[in-house]
C-alpha cells in the first residue's frame, strides 16, 4: 500500500488540504487547470491508505466514460494495484449496474433493452402515429426533448399539470403513451435509467439502506453539471451518515440548456450542513495575464462562490485584441496569424479557434483553405457538411440539374410531404425500367396516372415547386433563390420545431448560407467558360468539402464551439466574434441568468489558452444578407486595459489617439464611450463606440430596451444622464 508521505509529496497546499480533510462533507471549488482530477484520485488513495476505508465502500461518479476510465487508471497507477471493488463510473453506468442487479425490484425484465437516442426517436414517432397526431405539428425531436427534460427533472407524466392548455395536455399524453410502450417492451432510455434507479431506491427502503450502508465515501466530479435527478440520486445515496466530496467549478457551469443547474453547487452547503469548502486556485496551464483576464471577467457575475486563479508561470504575453472592420476581415486576420504561427514552427494542433455559434465556422474554414492550412471541426461537421446546409443545397442542385438523383433522394420527403416508402419505391422502379432520372420518372408516373390521388397531389406539388424555383429566379442572383428555397420548402419551419438549442444552431447556419450566397463572387475562369453563378457556387462548395480532409498524420488547427472546448487546452487560442448579440448571444441579453452563463462561457474560452490568447470582434457583420453595425462585447470591456495589446480597434472607455485624438467638437466631448445617455425614442443606454469625424461622427449606443443602434451624432440629440 502506498505510504501517506509519498502520497502527499506531489500535492500543493490547497490540494493537500482537500485530499486529507476529515470533514464529513467537502466542497472542492476547482478552478480551470487547477488539478481537480488529481485531487479526486489522491482523495480515493488517501481514504484507502490513511483512513483504512474498504475499496467496496467507495463510489466515484463522473460524467463521461473517458473521465471514468482516466480516474480508474490513475487510481490503479497510484496504488500500483488494480482498482478492484470500487464503483467508479458515469451516472448512467452506475444506474445501469443497479438496475441490472435489481431488475425485479425495478419492475424490469431481466434482459431489458437500452434505447439510444435514435431508438427513442423512432419509438416516439410510432407513438405520435398511433395517437393519429400530425408529425408536422408534433415534431418528434421536440417531443423527445420534452420527455427527456421532464425525466431529468424527476417528473413522470402523471405528475405534470397541463393547467387546461391543449398543447401541454397533448405532450403529456404522448409522454404517457411512450412510457406505456417502454413498460410493455422492457425498454429503458438514457433519461429513464437515472429516474428509474432513483425510484428503485426511494421505493425500496431495505435496498436503499443497504447501499447507504455500503457506500461510506461518495465522490462526484463536475458537480456543477448535475441536473435535478442526478443531484437527487447522490443526496439519496449519501443519506445522513456517509462522507461526500463534490468537486466542480461554479464558474464553468455552461450547460443549463441541457438541464444542468448551477444551484446544486452554489447551494451544496445548504443541503449538507457542516460542509467544509476548499478552493483550488493555482492554475498549472496558463500564464498570469490570461488568468487575470479570466478573473476580471467572471467577477462580474453575482451568482458565484468566488475564487482567483493564479500561476507560477509568470505574466506571459499580453492578450491580443483585434477589432475587425467586418467578419471577412476578422476571418482573414485569424488565418493569417495562424499561418505566421505555423511558419514559425508551431504545429497546427497547438492552435484552436473558438466561437459562440457553429455558423461562424464557414468564413474561418474558407480562409484557412486559402492559406492551405489543415483544420478539423472538433466534435462537429464542417459547414457545408451539416445536415441543414446539405438539405438546402440538395434542393438547389436539383433546381440546377433535374437529373441529380442524389439531391432528389435527399429532399423528396424533407420536410415530410406525405410520400411514403411505397411511392418512393415506385419512382425508383419507374426510373430503372425507363432508364431515366428520378425526376423524369415522377413526370412519367404523373402522366400515366400511376399513383394514388394523395401521392399524385404531393408529388405534383413538389415537381411544380422545383420548376417554379427555376423559372422565377435568375441563376446569377443566388441570395433570392436560396432564401425562397428555405422558406417555400418549409425547411425553416421544419428546423424551428426541433429542441430550442438545436433549432437555433440550424437556423443560424441557414442564415449564414444566405450570407455565403449573397457574397459569392464567381471566379473569372468560371465566367469565361459560361458557367452560371449557381453552377459555379455548387462547384466551389463541392471542391471545398473535399479539400484538406484531416489526415491523422497532419497536425490540424482545431475549430470548435465554446461549449465543445470545455475540458480542453491549447497553447494558442483565438476567441472570435466577441460582439454584443453574438457573444453574449442575443437570447441572453434580457435575462440576467442567461447572461451570467454567457459570461461563464467566456471564462471557459479564456482559460483554454496556455501561452497566447487572441480576442477578436467585428464592427459590422452580415446577418441574413444585411450588414449590421456591431458593438464590441461587454466581456471585452471587462478585461483590464493593462492586460491587452490592441492591434486594431478600440473597446475601452477612453479613446487612445487615432481618429479621435484631435476632436474637440461638443458631440465628441460629451459622447465618449462609457457615457450613459438618454434618447427620446430608444430610452436609456450606454455609448459603446464612436467613428467618423466632424459632422460625420457616428455614435454606437447599447440601449437597455432596444439593443444596439448606430446614430448620427449631429442629429441624435442624446442627453447625458
Amino acid at each position: 500500500m502506498l505510504s501517506t508521505h509519498k502520497l502527499l509529496i506531489n500535492l500543493n497546499e490547497a490540494q493537500t488540504a482537500a485530499v486529507t480533510t476529515d470533514a464529513q462533507h467537502s466542497l472542492v471549488l476547482a478552478g480551470a487547470g487547477s488539478g481537480k482530477t488529481r485531487v479526486l484520485v489522491y482523495r480515493i488513495a488517501w481514504l484507502l491508505a490513511a483512513e483504512g476505508i474498504s475499496p467496496y465502500a467507495i463510489l466515484a461518479v463522473t460524467f463521461t466514460n473517458k473521465a471514468a476510465a482516466e480516474m480508474r487508471n490513475r487510481v490503479a497507477e497510484l496504488l500500483e494495484t488494480p482498482a478492484r471493488g470500487m464503483w467508479i463510473g458515469t451516472f448512467h453506468s452506475i444506474a445501469l449496474r443497479l438496475l441490472t442487479m435489481h431488475h425485479k425490484e425495478a419492475g424490469l425484465p431481466k434482459n431489458f433493452q437500452i434505447l439510444d437516442s435514435e431508438d427513442q426517436y423512432r419509438l416516439i414517432r410510432r407513438v405520435i402515429s398511433d395517437l393519429e397526431l400530425d408529425e408536422k405539428q408534433w415534431q418528434p425531436r421536440m417531443v423527445q426533448s420534452f420527455i427527456n427534460g421532464k425525466k431529468n427533472e424527476g417528473i413522470r407524466a402523471n405528475e405534470i399539470d397541463d393547467f387546461g392548455d391543449d398543447n401541454s395536455s397533448t405532450l403529456i399524453n404522448i409522454y404517457q403513451h411512450y412510457d406505456d410502450h417502454c413498460n410493455r417492451g422492457g425498454l429503458v432510455d438514457f433519461a429513464e435509467m437515472l429516474l428509474c434507479t432513483h425510484q428503485l431506491l426511494l421505493n425500496n427502503p431495505p435496498l436503499l439502506e443497504h447501499y447507504q450502508g455500503r457506500f461510506g465515501a461518495i465522490l462526484v466530479d463536475e458537480f456543477q453539471d448535475t441536473n435535478d435527478i442526478q443531484s437527487a440520486f447522490i443526496r439519496l445515496l449519501a443519506g445522513t451518515k456517509n462522507k461526500i466530496m463534490v468537486v466542480g467549478d461554479d464558474d464553468q457551469s455552461i450547460y443549463a440548456w441541457r438541464g444542468a443547474k448551477i444551484d446544486h453547487i452554489i447551494g451544496f452547503k445548504d443541503l449538507f450542513p457542516n460542509t467544509i469548502q476548499y478552493k483550488l486556485e493555482q492554475n498549472y496551464r496558463s500564464s498570469n495575464n490570461i488568468l487575470h483576464a479570466a478573473n476580471a471577467v467572471i467577477k462580474n457575475n453575482a451568482k458565484r462562490l468566488g475564487k482567483e486563479l493564479w500561476s507560477q508561470q509568470g505574466d506571459g504575453e499580453l492578450i491580443q485584441y483585434y477589432g475587425a472592420y467586418s467578419e471577412y476581415d476578422e476571418a482573414a486576420f485569424v488565418a493569417e496569424e495562424i499561418d505566421n504561427l505555423i511558419d514559425s514552427g508551431i504545429d497546427g494542433d497547438q492552435i484552436a479557434i473558438l466561437y459562440r455559434s457553429n455558423m461562424q465556422s464557414r468564413l474561418l474554414e474558407e480562409n484557412l483553405l486559402k492559406h492551405n492550412i489543415a483544420y478539423k471541426v472538433y466534435g462537429g461537421l464542417r459547414f457545408f457538411e451539416r445536415m441543414e446546409i446539405k438539405d438546402v443545397l440538395a434542393y438547389v442542385r436539383l433546381i440546377n440539374n433535374r437529373h441529380d438523383d442524389v439531391g432528389f433522394e435527399r429532399v423528396i420527403n424533407t420536410p415530410t410531404r406525405g410520400l411514403g416508402n411505397k411511392t418512393v419505391n415506385q419512382i425508383r422502379n419507374c426510373a430503372l425500367i425507363n432508364q431515366v432520372s428520378l425526376f423524369s420518372a415522377c413526370q412519367i408516373l404523373l402522366k400515366n396516372n400511376s399513383l394514388t390521388a394523395r401521392a399524385a397531389g404531393s408529388l405534383a406539388g413538389f415537381i411544380n415547386m422545383i420548376d417554379e424555383f427555376d423559372n422565377n429566379h435568375d441563376k446569377e442572383q443566388l441570395n433570392p433563390l436560396f432564401d425562397d428555397v428555405i422558406e417555400r420548402t418549409g425547411l425553416r419551419d421544419h428546423y424551428q420545431k426541433e429542441p430550442p438549442e438545436k433549432a437555433l444552431t440550424r437556423l443560424e447556419n441557414l442564415d449564414e448560407l444566405l450570407n455565403a450566397a449573397e457574397t459569392f463572387v464567381k471566379p473569372q475562369e468560371d465566367d469565361q467558360i459560361g458557367m452560371t453563378a449557381l453552377s459555379s457556387f455548387l462547384a466551389q462548395v463541392s471542391l471545398e468539402a473535399g479539400e484538406r480532409a484531416s489526415d491523422k498524420d497532419v497536425p490540424c488547427v482545431q475549430l470548435m464551439t465554446l461549449h465543445s472546448a470545455k475540458g480542453l487546452e491549447f497553447p494558442y487560442v483565438f476567441l472570435v466574434g466577441l460582439e454584443q448579440g453574438l457573444f453574449p448571444h442575443q437570447n441572453s441579453m434580457e435575462d440576467p441568468e442567461k447572461l451570467q452563463e454567457e459570461r461563464r462561457l467566456c471564462y471557459v474560452g479564456i482559460t483554454r489558452a496556455e501561452q497566447k490568447l487572441f480576442m477578436t470582434y467585428a464592427t459590422s457583420r452580415r446577418i441574413r444578407g444585411r450588414t449590421q453595425g456591431c458593438a464590441p462585447s461587454k466581456f471585452l470591456r471587462e478585461v483590464p486595459e493593462k492586460l491587452v495589446n490592441q492591434i486594431q480597434g478600440n473597446v475601452f472607455t477612453a479613446p487612445r489617439g487615432g481618429m479621435f485624438a484631435n476632436q474637440d467638437n461638443s458631440a465628441f466631448a460629451q459622447h465618449q464611450p462609457g457615457v450613459l445617455v438618454s434618447h427620446k425614442i430608444f430610452g436609456e443606454g450606454t455609448i459603446i463606440e464612436l467613428s467618423g469625424q466632424g459632422d460625420y461622427t457616428q455614435i454606437m449606443v447599447e440601449f437597455q430596451d432596444h439593443g444596439t443602434k448606430i446614430l448620427a451624432a449631429k442629429f441624435a440629440k442624446l442627453e447625458v444622464i
